[in-house]
């Protein structure tokens, strides 16, 4: 699939192909960043991937004493570089030392800006987990022409959200150009099974978003734009479904309710469709939710899903009711699912893709470790080796990008062959 010529041909870009590190960890001593410190040193270690052994990588963040302690639990040393948000110098130094930024600080509504800024500026690569759209849209009118100056091509939402939506939707695409010479122009997610845990650093960025849009109703209006990322002048206005409350699919003979994550996924899968030149058309609609079972008990499980979410995002939008909870019931910043729990988990998500002839295609997208975190760490360390091993600035040059603009079926090969991630079509 092509890119858009403008964002791929910036007008000067920075070589950085001579800097020490191939890929900094920021965030290092984080829940998620932990977990990815430790799957790049086993992987890099025993790397069967294209010059493996050759990629120098380091550690970064505030706390010396804490990236000792994690370095001195990993497999083979690796450097530690010392850099903070606050400090643009520090950021600065780092940032000119590597090829590749991978951070895992959030929330990056209150945290993020600072990195993006450095890595616009230095012409250097940056991946992170945002799911956080306001922070996306902010930093594309801030930060997008000089990323294109630069040639720092910014990849955000890396992880669970939004590789599997945004790479499902892209193989699906694929797949339907070979079998029927057109791409869909419909297309449903479903999460048939997940399981895993979730972090406080997770539920600390639910709540950034919902604080934003609870004191401010130009925010609301944002979060509310299924095109909130589209930033051509001719951005499709196509009414999108929303599946914000219990809905019956009497095609798969389910109940539905919603996915937490769709607010996200749904805005980068647009945003792709932008960067890929409209390839899955201007009509293109797309919407994501939860398979629940047929009949009475999958009703009640959509029912009580549905107001278990409203109820969470309405207390979350109001200050006391959010510190009560963030004090006493959610998960707290550093906290998560055990490693065991990382291990067991997984996910199994469908796309079912239709034609405007009526066509149809199925694509299953599969996880074997906990989505959030056993899968997440996989996936953004390998979207970062991505981009400093397989994508030339020539081929993609500097700007915002999403996982399927910036490397598509490079970004689908490693995951499969590298991160217990699987696509393929199967029967609806």
């Amino acid at each position: 699939m092509n890119t858009e010529t403008d964002t791929a041909k910036p007008s000067k870009q920075s070589n950085t192909d001579n800097r020490p590190y191939a890929v900094i960890l920021y965030g290092a001593t984080s829940f998620v960043g932990q977990i990815t410190a430790h799957y790049l040193t086993n992987f890099l270690s025993n790397a069967k991937n294209k010059d493996g052994s050759n990629i120098t990588w380091a550690i970064a963040g505030r706390d010396e004493d804490k990236l000792n302690k994690l370095q001195s639990k990993l497999e083979s040393k690796v450097d530690i570089i010392i850099a903070n948000s606050k400090d643009s110098a520090s950021l600065d130094d780092m940032t000119k030392q590597t090829q590749v930024i991978i951070s895992t600080v959030g929330p990056y509504l209150k945290y993020g800006e600072p990195l993006i800024k450095s890595c616009a500026e230095n012409g250097t690569d940056y991946v992170d987990l945002t799911g956080e759209a306001i922070f996306i849209k902010d930093m594309m009118d801030k930060y997008q022409d000089t990323a294109k100056q630069s040639g720092a091509r910014i990849v955000n939402s890396c992880g669970f959200d939004s590789i599997p939506s945004d790479l499902g939707v892209y193989f699906l695409q694929e797949k339907a150009e070979e079998k029927f010479g057109e791409t869909c122009n419909v297309i449903n997610m479903r999460v048939k099974a997940a399981k895993g845990g979730i972090s406080g650093g997770t539920i600390a960025s639910m709540a950034s978003i919902f604080e934003e849009a609870g004191e401010d109703k130009s925010r609301r209006k944002q979060v509310a734009n299924p095109y909130l990322l589209n930033d051509d002048a001719e951005a499709p206005n196509v009414r999108q479904d929303n599946v914000s409350k219990p809905k019956y699919d009497s095609n798969h003979k389910r109940w539905l309710a919603p996915f937490v994550m769709a607010t996200i996924n749904t805005r980068i899968v647009h945003r792709s469709n932008q960067l890929l030149s409209y390839e899955y058309g201007r009509d293109f609609k797309y919407d994501e939710a939860m398979w629940m079972q047929d009949g009475v008990k999958g009703k009640l499980s959509s029912y009580a899903m549905s107001a278990g979410l409203l109820g969470f995002a309405t207390a979350m939008m109001i200050k006391p009711s959010r510190e009560l909870l963030s004090k006493h019931v959610l998960p707290k910043a550093g906290s998560g699912p055990s490693k065991d729990e990382q291990e067991n988990g997984y996910f199994d998500i469908r796309h079912f893709g239709e034609t405007a002839k009526k066509d149809t295609i199925t694509v299953k997208v599969t996880g074997d470790k906990d989505p959030g975190y056993g899968s997440t760490s996989r996936m953004i360390a390998q979207a970062a080796l991505c981009l400093a091993q397989d994508v030339s600035k020539e081929d993609v040059g500097g700007g915002f990008w999403t996982p399927a603009s910036a490397m598509g079926d490079n970004l689908i090969s490693r995951l499969e062959e590298h991160s217990g991630l699987s696509f393929e079509v199967v029967d609806g």
